[in-house]
């Protein structure tokens, strides 16, 4: 049977009655739901949730209507760029799935939220309609505040759905992509200037290290930044898996090198994957 997962970003992490919301819809629809990772100095929750191709499409189509219901773009504020209330939708294949399903859930998936919604959709990384579109990164610029402007240029016409911007939802980049590793690194430091310079070091796309991305961006109810590693004589406080991480990208010793908040077990997909088994195989 294969098995998918889905790693929606949600543009709310501060209101505890929506993203339970969230996650009944999720589960309603037939998913598993492994992981949820709000975050309230970014406004932003990760949620993690895998199923067979049938479970995880009518879950993430599920997920739109209590995020769209509650999330005003409008009136957001939080560190992390973004560009909607349900700000990007990627599908991951595992056991026995393949990119090409996960592209076909993509465009599925997209096609019903913009018809549903009236919401514009972009596609990205392997499902993208073009090679400018696969970086996400290059959707998300301009964010919410510069998405109007942006959907009058006729190269960023979206795939799905109206050339204008949802009042309050914004617009959703839907993607398929393998998996990734998600954290932060927070830095012993109040310097915006050195967590950019740090991101603008090591991510690819400035001649850094193949396949990373990263920002730098500021904590300011910690009163430091964050990036995605630390250079510039600044030590580490700490990092923070966003979501989880297969068994084989972080070993226990490599947790405690990075300093990583909370590390454990549950952590790692694989285990998310079996706990949750168990728990339908129980009930």
């Amino acid at each position: 049977m294969a098995l998918i997962e889905c790693v929606a970003n949600v543009s709310e992490g501060r209101r505890r009655e929506v993203l339970s919301a969230c996650e009944a819809a999720v589960v309603s629809a037939g998913a598993r739901l492994l992981d949820v990772h709000a975050d309230g100095a970014h406004n932003r929750s990760v949620f993690t949730f895998a199923g067979t191709p049938d479970a995880i499409e009518r879950a993430a189509v599920a997920l739109f209507e209590p995020a769209l219901a509650a999330i005003d773009l409008r009136t957001h504020t939080g560190v992390h760029p973004r560009i909607g209330a349900v700000d990007v939708v990627p599908f991951v294949p595992l056991d026995g799935a393949t990119m090409a399903d996960c592209v076909a859930i993509a465009r599925r998936v997209g096609a019903a939220v913009a018809a549903r919604y009236h919401l514009p959709v972009f596609l990205y990384e392997d499902a993208a309609s073009t090679p400018e579109r696969t970086p996400l990164e290059h959707i998300r610029r301009g964010q919410f505040e510069g998405l109007a402007e942006k959907l009058t240029r006729p190269e960023w016409r979206p795939d799905f759905g109206p050339a204008v911007p949802h009042p309050s939802a914004g617009a959703t980049a839907v993607g398929a992509r393998r998996l990734l590793v998600a954290f932060n690194v927070n830095l012993a430091t109040d310097r915006l200037d050195v967590a950019r310079a740090v991101a603008r070091a090591v991510r690819q796309s400035s001649g850094g290290l193949p396949f990373v991305k990263a920002l730098g961006l500021s904590l300011t109810d910690r009163g430091i930044v964050t990036a995605e590693a630390a250079r510039h004589g600044v030590h580490v406080l700490e990092s923070e898996i966003i979501g989880l991480v297969p068994a084989s990208a972080l070993t226990d010793e490599a947790a405690r090198a990075f300093k990583v908040a909370g590390w454990s077990d549950q952590l790692v997909l694989e285990n998310r994957l079996r706990a949750t088994e168990d728990q339908a195989w129980r009930t």
